[in-house]
């Protein structure tokens, strides 16, 4: 089986309101989304995207994802869909980081992988150890009671598992914050405080200890860099998830080596693609790390990708699962994909992704590569 061309779209995805966080120092209005279709000479295809969280979220952006397409996609033709690592190599070797933009094309190729062998995804990554997923609310900055009240409207669509956001040079208002969200979370539900790296490491062992009584929580990336989060987990004494700064292998093996988190967020767009995140979920799944497994963004497809590695976790290792596309105005694929149902959401048991999107609301691709 040869990759015979590489189709490419661009989509500006609006969010139904707009998003803040990092205490309220980025703002988010939409989505710039890349998605790709490969197809084979056997006449399989398969459809990946790339979709970062704007471009304040981290080192990434949508037209960036594009160009690295561009420079890629002459290595990829004529190479074997189904021989992944191999694939990935060839991209590593031919542009070295830009993760980001590899991802697209790591998923498409996963999803003709499950169409030749006739089975979901899921069922190729460990095969499907739970039921179902918690899906994970994501809580916008705002006052103590505007955030509550974004709990509540969560709540009412059966999320049990929340986000906040939260983090800024204010410490009073993340203490007011932290404490009016724990003090009206029912016991049944827990919460993730994501600073989204806001916070200096002082900052961060002010606030962690301050509110060190609260129950049913975790503290998410408190700040920029590895080695200040290193500094806040040693001085703390909650369960820290690192998300940001963690791109390789390499950086998941040194936070286990000094003890520097409890978990991670594990997200294909961040790391590079299926295959990578495979081997850091199977890594954290080793020295016991409890891992949200979930995409930067993107529509379902992305979301629908991801929630197949989820699923193949086992249970003692899954927090809960973000799905970016309940964020959107626009759905590429209506009625299909993992969707959220009463605070839970699964992958499909079709064979590869599950996902097609509709020709007719994607439009032309920008760019074929044949």
């Amino acid at each position: 089986m040869k990759i015979s061309k590489i189709a490419v779209w661009h989509l500006n995805l609006p969010l139904s309101k707009p998003y803040w966080l990092s205490g309220g120092r980025l703002k988010f209005e939409k989505l710039d989304s890349t998605i790709v279709r490969i197809d084979s000479d056997e006449g399989l295809h398969g459809w990946g995207e790339s979709c970062p969280w704007g471009e304040t979220y981290l080192p990434a952006f949508g037209g960036g994802a594009r160009a690295a397409i561009e420079l890629l996609a002459p290595t990829l033709l004529g190479e074997n869909p189904v021989q992944i690592e191999k694939l990935n190599r060839l991209m590593d070797v031919n542009l070295p980081g830009h993760l980001y933009a590899k991802s697209a094309i790591d998923m498409a190729c996963w999803d003709i992988i499950g169409k030749k062998a006739g089975l979901p995804l899921c069922d190729l990554l460990g095969g499907r150890a739970t039921d179902y997923v918690l899906t994970n609310s994501s809580i916008s900055t705002g006052t103590p009671e505007e955030m509550n009240g974004y709990i509540a409207d969560a709540r009412a669509r059966g999320y049990t598992v929340h986000s906040a956001k939260v983090g800024g040079p204010d410490v009073s208002k993340d203490i007011e914050r932290i404490e009016a969200i724990a003090a009206a979370l029912p016991s049944k539900e827990k919460v993730t405080f994501d600073v989204n790296r806001a916070w200096t490491s002082g900052t961060a062992i002010e606030v962690m200890n301050r509110v060190a009584g609260v129950a049913n929580s975790w503290f998410e990336q408190p700040c920029e860099t590895f080695n200040q989060c290193l500094h806040v987990r040693r001085n703390t004494r909650q369960p820290i998830l690192l998300d940001e700064c963690m791109h390789t292998m390499n950086d998941h093996i040194l936070a286990y080596k000094e003890g520097a988190c409890e978990g991670v967020k594990v997200k294909p767009n961040r790391l590079g693609g299926i295959t990578k995140c495979k081997q850091v979920r199977d890594f954290g799944i080793s020295v016991g790390w409890q891992m949200h497994i979930e995409d930067v963004g993107g529509t379902v497809l992305a979301d629908t990708a991801t929630m197949h590695l989820a699923q193949s976790t086992p249970i003692e290792n899954q927090l809960a699962s973000w799905i970016a596309h309940d964020h959107l105005v626009d759905d590429i694929a209506p009625g299909q994909g993992a969707r959220n149902v009463n605070g839970k959401t699964s992958a499909p048991d079709l064979p590869g992704i599950g996902v097609e999107p509709e020709l007719e609301l994607l439009a032309e691709p920008i760019v074929v590569y044949a």
